[in-house]
């Protein structure tokens, strides 16, 4: 039996390890995933060696910068934005197996947001600035689409909330939010941007999906934007991380 599983800390609400065990039983493959609660990154090395029939793992928060010196090589896009959540494992030398580090985010997210896009489409607002937000920017730059970051306090190449004006809102029709403002139970949280100039030209992308639809989305559509959460993108980034798993390189 193959074995697959999720590095982080909390995992009790873990999408994956549901998510692909229902996929291993529907699909009849010998295989299961499991979750590794740990306390730090550095039992890594442990659990490759207890775990001699583990052919992939799935890395989450607090893990997906720190894992990246324990890695024997990581993908150019999980570099330049600085986290990995997919770790696939090949042969190495001497019998050891190597271990590469992959992002699925920008896959994820690309595909995703792709079919909401038309010609009004041309920059961005991105909310947040963590590794969510490197990964959305990515995406967004393979779709052609400029991108800004939003922080809340002054940070190089980014700008404030509340330099947000509205010759911004009126140039940056595409905004997503990668901050957890509005995430389960904190529900009546979200971004602080000027919503009332949103237009039917706007489209409102959240990352996140529990709810499924945020302050921040219940907002936009009252301006007659298109929203969308972040569900979608989680099943890609699975469907993803499942390909990596199985390539050949």
């Amino acid at each position: 039996m193959e074995k697959y599983g999720l590095l982080g800390y909390p995992l009790e609400h873990s999408f994956s390890k549901k998510f692909f065990n229902r996929k291993f039983e529907s699909e009849h493959i010998d295989a299961e995933y499991v979750n590794f609660e740990i306390q730090t990154i550095r039992e890594l090395k442990s659990i490759v060696k207890e775990n001699p029939d583990l052919n992939g793992l799935n890395v989450t928060l607090p893990y997906k910068t720190a894992v990246i010196p324990l890695l024997d090589d990581v993908d150019k896009d999980a570099r330049l934005i600085g986290a990995v959540n997919v770790i696939a494992f090949g042969k190495g030398t001497f019998g050891r197996r190597k271990l590469k580090g992959y992002n699925s985010d920008i896959l994820g997210f690309r595909q995703s947001v792709e079919p909401l896009l038309n010609e009004t489409h041309r920059k961005a607002l991105i909310l947040g600035t963590g590794g969510a937000a490197k990964a959305v920017f990515q995406g967004l730059k393979q779709l052609g689409i400029a991108s800004t970051f939003v922080s809340r306090t002054m940070q190089d190449f980014c700008i404030t909330y509340e330099e947000i004006s509205p010759q911004t809102m009126e140039k940056y029709t595409v905004i997503v939010n990668t901050t957890p403002l509005g995430m389960f139970p904190h529900v009546n949280d979200c971004p602080n941007i000027p919503y009332e100039l949103l237009t039917p030209k706007h489209l409102l992308y959240d990352l996140l999906y529990n709810p499924d639809e945020t302050l921040f989305m219940q907002k936009g559509k009252e301006q007659g934007a298109t929203v969308k959460n972040g569900l979608e993108m989680l099943l890609l980034q699975a469907f993803a991380s499942w390909e990596i798993w199985h390539r050949k390189e």
